[in-house]
């Protein structure tokens, strides 16, 4: 069709000859409502938006003498920053004559992997730079997989809950 029969059809129907793909042979265009259009495109994303789950970094701060409570109660924060779907830094800063002691802190760094393995994945070992020791741990799971866990969980253990009941076909 000549682009001049296409404009006119658009113009009769009070929408827009918009071009699809200019580079084919012949070019394509479609009549629609151009406005309505980048509305719904907007809309969309507006939409996926919605549904993004931005991770953030914790930071959980450690010192090289400390005591096995405070360890506990630190270690109980990396986990459940990992079940929320965050991303965990532990730290370690050593001030003055703590920087001949490092490897007390990678000891420290270490045994804080080893107690979180099961919820989480290492994603940087533990790395000095300066007077900081740092490791990055993430969630092994993805926030879906968690949903689907307490789900399940919850409908084991639900109290008084009938068994299901299985259909029988008629013979």
């Amino acid at each position: 069709m000549p682009p001049y029969e296409a404009i006119k059809k658009a113009r009769e129907k009070n929408l827009d000859l918009v071009e699809i793909s200019p580079t084919a042979q012949p070019p394509v265009c479609r009549i629609m409502d151009y406005g309505k259009y980048l509305y719904q495109q907007e809309k969309k994303e507006r939409e996926a938006k919605k549904h993004q789950k931005t991770i953030t970094v914790k930071e959980v701060k450690f010192r090289i003498n400390v005591d096995d409570h405070d360890y506990e109660t630190k270690k109980n924060h990396v986990l459940r920053f990992l079940d929320e779907g965050d991303k965990v830094k532990a730290t370690i800063f050593f001030r003055g004559r703590e920087m001949t002691r490092t490897g007390l802190g990678r000891q420290i760094l270490e045994r804080l992997i080893k107690d979180v393995e099961p919820q989480s994945i290492v994603e940087f070992r533990p790395r000095q730079e300066g007077n900081t020791l740092h490791a990055i741990l993430a969630p092994k799971k993805t926030e879906k997989e968690r949903e689907k866990e307490k789900h399940k969980a919850a409908a084991h253990s639900a109290p008084g809950a009938p068994p299901a009941q299985v259909a029988k076909p008629a013979s």
